[in-house]
């Protein structure tokens, strides 16, 4: 099993020599083949992706759930997933975008709602391409290519690329909107903006295992109306989004790295080894050490 002990993110990937990727700024990795990480077993995701599957298949395991990718498929990935047992067929050509929060903010603009509702609500992880969708992104990543190529001394190279990569977006949340079931009516703009914002905090909290008071008033809002916000927009509550967020942290630490289990237990931010013991006992049904065995695959 070849492992890995960093988070992927934006940085990494742009420091990545065996990556190269196509385009980069401070809120987008573009990557025409993502071929080099058929050779990765395990993947922490840190920001957004989306990822068209050219040729090939890719079977994983997102977040403990079975995925499979193949030709003329998207998967959409939120941040902080842990993708693990990553299985990829030898001729496997996947085309992705890597983007942060801020960004996505900024293409959806009212349309994040759509966005947090597929992510968090429904789950639609996996979108099959109907053929006008497969020669809309032909098209589209023909047009991108020759921005992404134009001399690097062209100074609005990254907005062409950005405005690009934004009306793609929409046109991506317009084929999704359709296969969702009907809808009731949408959540106030400001409903939406905080539940975007709690993900935000959550995202970037280190550590993630807080009082549901902390996210609360860094958001200055009241604790029931936190809840009520997530409840509405996603069917889980903050409380449930936080215990996801700290079971993948774990899930990480645990399987990708040889810290003993003290130093886990300061770092996600438990009071002591017993608690977190505890914690993970009631999450996951087995002990710390157990736990780390069967992430492994060594579980007796």
């Amino acid at each position: 099993m070849n492992m890995i002990t960093d988070k992927i993110t934006l940085q990494s990937l742009v420091e990545n020599q065996a990556v190269r990727p196509d385009y980069y700024d401070n809120d987008i990795v573009i990557i025409d083949n993502i071929q080099k990480f058929a050779e990765i077993d395990t993947a922490h995701m840190e920001m957004n992706t989306v990822a068209v599957c050219i040729k090939g298949k890719v079977q994983a395991k997102m977040g403990g759930n079975e995925i499979m990718l193949s030709e003329n498929q998207i998967v959409l990935c939120p941040p902080n997933v842990l993708l693990t047992d990553i299985m990829a067929s030898p001729d496997i050509n996947i085309k992705a975008i890597f983007f942060t929060n801020d960004i996505l903010q900024s293409f959806l603009h009212e349309k994040i709602n759509l966005w947090n509702e597929v992510m968090y609500k429904y789950k639609m992880h996996i979108i099959d391409l109907s053929d006008t969708d497969i020669k809309f992104m032909q098209h589209f990543y023909e047009m991108l290519t020759i921005c992404i190529n134009f001399k690097e001394g062209n100074p609005y190279r990254t907005e062409v690329i950005q405005a690009l990569l934004r009306s793609a977006f929409i046109g991506l949340m317009g084929c999704v909107k359709q296969l969702l079931p009907t809808q009731e009516p949408q959540e106030t703009r400001r409903t939406n903006t905080l539940f975007q914002q709690f993900f935000d905090l959550l995202g970037r909290s280190n550590p993630k295992h807080r009082p549901l008071e902390w996210y609360a008033g860094e958001l200055c809002i009241s604790v029931k109306h936190l809840t009520n916000i997530c409840k509405q927009n996603s069917g889980k509550t903050a409380y449930e989004w936080i215990t996801e967020y700290v079971k993948e942290d774990i899930r990480y630490y645990l399987r990708q790295t040889d810290m003993p289990i003290k130093q886990i237990c300061d770092t996600l931010g438990f009071s002591n080894p017993s608690f977190f013991g505890k914690y993970v006992k009631e999450q996951f049904g087995t002990t710390p050490l157990n736990l780390r065995l069967r992430e492994r695959g060594k579980e007796a």
